[in-house]
């Protein structure tokens, strides 16, 4: 018997590794949890002591999969941060202190600080020490300046290195890895964040974090980063103005940079602005104008002495811009600084009308500026799309970044660009806003829950400015949201959605119909059961009076009105939907459609929380046969049929078919995979 139960472990471990199927069994330790409670349900109507033996292995199974989680090829060397400016220049001394400090074998966690003053060049100091060390197996980006840009971080290192999609899977293989791999925390700016709830608790790893706040140096050793030395000001600014160096331009370079207190932004934008209009020797004239005209116009707003360089520079520059590049850039000031990608824009500019939707009216002047970017026959033109944003970056108002095919905009420039905006920046918001919720629109279904780590970011900034009346994409934005597991988020947009739409005065609209459904599914994400059973009711009945009990969308109405049914324990009635819901499929689109299929499954699933394990097993082994017809025996989906049956058999105490199945289903991966899993 020992030996047996060993076999049957040996057999459910080979399973729990393959790294091949590993999205198709992601659910897999919540089916043992069940399976053992099916099992203790066996025992206490006296099952024999095989039963409790098998129970003990799979609660050693489940501890194996907690601590382990299913094998995976694990990329090497990860490195999402972006690269350094070409035009680096100096901050040897901080180089070389951070460089000691990591490469000390003290045996703890290396945390460094660089913190100072917007536009000191704290980022760019922190990418070229990353982009010269060979000390780090694995380096991440996070974009520290909310909450909500770190989670997504943290995210995409859990899924950079397979390890998951959340927050705290990322948080786990941290802890866990112990290696050289380092966090580069960026623009952890704001006074009410606390960072340290987000720091790995271990002895190992290494950290960086760029902050104006001065307080998290507590976290470590740090380095303050303000204006730069007059050699490296002068280097830097030569650099940028692509003028080559001599006696006469290190003297003119000397009176400028001295006039930009050493600012290393406000540096790169005059080397910008020299570079495009060659004139380095009549620079400071034109900047003492530009200064005074500026302090006349603001003469409202308090700069700092640091601050008027910067927002100077800017304004030479905003001058020379052309006006769709002036449009461009300020559009963008109303996004989060980060991950600007010209996706947003192309994708808005395929937007398909919907009566969900703005009108074509209220899309008019989004509509006006994107169609710059199309070409004669209607397609997006990447060429005029590049023209402005080279524009842009040419007076280093902008940055790109190649490896992610994004663009950034520093948070000065964006407020600038805020600030600069003639007359009332509500129009500009509106048009940037519809523009993002266009661009939403266009993303497929499969896609969103990857889109939404990108886009998060910039819907939330637009979302700051919420007495600006903008066009209605509350239904785009909550379906976002919904997709970042933001529920309550999702759920405040998804009503005001469905309170639009009734204007309409329609009670049997479609869209209306569609948008409780979707609703429905917030609530029940967010464990309000009740509230989701109340609308998803409505839904299918309304549908299955407007559409037929047989149409496509009433179908999908029951399936998740079965689920919610579960959700609250009603699992009686959950099955009588279900019934229903397979026989249509069946006579509909027949016994061996996709969708057919999910419905046995699902039924099957259903039998078994209801105590019915031989009416699972019939469905199962159909479902198994079917599978195997189709799609061959060595497919995921059949392969995971047949360890469903498996389990099935254990419930019903058929012990030795139960490790026939699962013997099979071992064999077949060994053949696919090989032995190691």
């Amino acid at each position: 018997m020992q030996a047996e139960t060993k076999g049957f472990r040996g057999q459910i471990k080979g399973f729990t590794k393959s790294s091949s199927i590993s999205a198709e069994i992601a659910g897999y330790e919540k089916r043992i949890q069940e399976l053992i409670l099916n099992i203790n349900q066996i025992t206490e109507v006296g099952a024999n002591s095989r039963a409790k033996k098998i129970e003990a292995t799979l609660h050693a199974v489940q501890a194996m999969i907690s601590s382990n989680p299913l094998a995976v090829q694990v990329p090497l060397n990860t490195n999402n941060c972006p690269t350094a400016t070409r035009i680096f220049e100096g901050r040897e001394k901080i180089l070389v202190k951070m460089k000691e400090f990591f490469e000390s074998n003290t045996p703890q966690q290396h945390i460094y600080v660089l913190h100072g003053p917007g536009g000191a060049g704290k980022t760019q100091i922190a990418l070229k020490f990353i982009q010269d060390s060979i000390h780090f197996t694995n380096t991440f980006f996070v974009d520290a300046s909310t909450i909500e840009t770190i989670n997504i971080g943290f995210k995409n290192i859990a899924r950079l290195q397979n390890a998951g999609n959340s927050f705290d899977n990322a948080l786990e293989w941290l802890m866990t890895r112990r290696e050289q791999w380092l966090l580069f925390f960026d623009n952890a700016d704001d006074p009410r964040l606390n960072l340290n709830k987000f720091l790995p608790q271990c002895t190992h790893g290494n950290i960086i974090i760029t902050t104006q706040n001065p307080e998290l140096q507590v976290y470590g050793a740090s380095s303050q980063v303000f204006d730069m030395e007059e050699d490296e000001a002068v280097a830097l600014l030569l650099k940028s103005a692509a003028q080559e160096p001599s006696l006469t331009t290190k003297k003119d370079a000397i009176g400028i940079v001295k006039t930009l207190w050493h600012v290393p932004l406000a540096i790169v934008q005059a080397g910008a602005f020299i570079a495009k209009s060659g004139t380095l020797d009549g620079y400071l004239a034109l900047y003492s104008q530009n200064r005074e005209q500026l302090i006349k116009e603001q003469s409202t707003q308090s700069y700092s002495d640091y601050e008027w360089p910067i927002y100077t520079t800017c304004q030479m520059s905003f001058d020379r811009l052309s006006a769709s590049a002036t449009m461009f850039l300020q559009l963008c000031s109303f996004l989060h600084q980060e991950g600007i990608s010209e996706d947003i824009f192309s994708r808005a500019a395929d937007y398909k009308f919907s009566s969900l939707g703005p009108s074509r009216e209220e899309l008019e002047q989004p509509l006006k500026f994107l169609s710059q970017f199309r070409g004669p026959s209607g397609e997006w033109d990447t060429l005029a799309f590049l023209e402005i944003t080279n524009e842009i970056m040419m007076y280093s108002l902008a940055t790109f970044t190649p490896e992610q095919r994004t663009f950034s905009i520093h948070p000065l420039v964006q407020q600038w660009s805020q600030r600069n905006i003639l007359g009332d920046p509500e129009p500009i918001y509106c048009i940037m806003h519809s523009i993002l919720g266009m661009s939403i629109q266009g993303i497929p279904k499969q896609h969103l829950e990857l889109a939404s780590l990108k886009l998060l970011p910039h819907l939330d900034a637009v979302m700051q400015f919420p007495g600006y009346k903008a066009p209605n994409f509350a239904s785009n934005y909550g379906i976002l949201y919904a997709s970042a597991n933001r529920h309550q988020e999702a759920r405040v947009l998804k009503i005001s959605a469905i309170e639009r739409q009734k204007t309409l005065e329609r009670d049997d609209d479609l869209d209306i119909l569609s948008l409780m459904h979707s609703l429905a599914a917030t609530y029940k994400d967010l464990g309000q059961g009740q509230e989701a059973q109340e609308l998803e009711v409505v839904v299918v009945e309304k549908q299955r009076a407007i559409l037929g009990e047989n149409h496509p969308r009433t179908l999908t109405a029951m399936y998740n009105l079965a689920a919610i049914y579960k959700q609250l324990g009603q699992i009686k009635r959950a099955e009588e939907l279900e019934v229903t819901i397979m026989e249509k499929r069946r006579a509909i689109l027949g016994e061996d459609h996709p969708q057919t299929l999910t419905a046995m499954h699902n039924l099957a699933a259903t039998y078994k929380q209801l105590g019915q394990a031989n009416k699972a097993e019939e469905l199962e082994v159909l479902l198994v046969e079917k599978r195997r017809d189709i799609l061959g025996s060595d497919h995921p989906d059949t392969l995971l049929a047949m360890h469903n049956l498996a389990t099935t058999y254990l419930n019903l105490g058929r012990f030795e078919d139960a490790e026939r199945v699962q013997t099979e289903v071992t064999k077949k991966f060994r053949t696919i995979q090989g032995d190691n899993f």
